[in-house]
């Protein structure tokens, strides 16, 4: 069934995941400060919306740096009642350079949810880079994506688009696991920044084709 999905930045995790989204089927909108801009040059002018109100959309997606995706999802009345996935992470700079600022005993995307209590949170598509969320469908294996969130009639949507994505959509549990997925993406940055695996990889789930699932 096509959503209409409401991005929130139009950057490069943004751009890449309304692209996939708009092949799938879905019905993409990308807010914007400024609509009228010329500076999103790959996005079409008639999906581009202002960033100060949900414009009907079934999912908001925080597409935004972490600090400041709660001024963002409050800028368009907060989804109340809405599904809203959270794709940032909660970065900051250290004495060895990017470095989680939250965690272990809560995640960003659970501050998200406690600043919007009417809203249903859901924690996935922030385990790869940008360019592997644009181009999923080539990777062999199929990439994995965990879904952090509740509650399950709202997560098997999430883990279907995920899935129109051309991801492995995979259930991680409740919104608390987003503890253990933004570590993850912490991963992913050491590897592709850090220890020489350039950014065009994803994580995996493999199984023993002889034994039990």
């Amino acid at each position: 069934m096509a959503l209409r999905i409401l991005i929130i930045g139009a950057g490069q995790v943004g751009s890449a995941l309304g692209h996939g989204w708009l092949d799938a089927g879905h019905d993409v909108l990308f807010a914007v400060k400024d609509p009228t801009s010329t500076k999103y040059g790959d996005l079409p002018a008639k999906r581009l919306v202002s960033a100060d109100q949900r414009h009907g959309a079934d999912v908001v997606v925080l597409a935004t740096p972490y600090s400041a995706a709660v001024s963002a999802l409050a800028a368009i009345g907060g989804a109340d009642g809405g599904t809203v996935i959270d794709c940032t992470n909660p970065l900051g700079m250290g004495p060895e350079g990017l470095q989680l600022v939250v965690g272990h005993e809560t995640s960003g995307a659970e501050q998200i949810a406690a600043a919007f209590p009417g809203a249903f949170v859901f924690k996935t598509l922030n385990q790869t880079g940008a360019e592997n969320m644009a181009d999923a469908r080539a990777y062999h294996p199929q990439p994995a994506m965990f879904v952090a969130g509740d509650p399950a009639e709202r997560k098997s949507q999430v883990l279907q688009l995920v899935a129109d994505l051309g991801f492995h959509a995979i259930d991680a549990g409740p919104l608390s696991a987003a503890r253990l997925l933004e570590p993850l993406a912490m991963l992913w940055i050491e590897l592709a920044i850090k220890r020489g695996h350039a950014r065009h990889f994803a994580f995996s789930m493999v199984r023993h084709p002889r034994r039990p699932h």
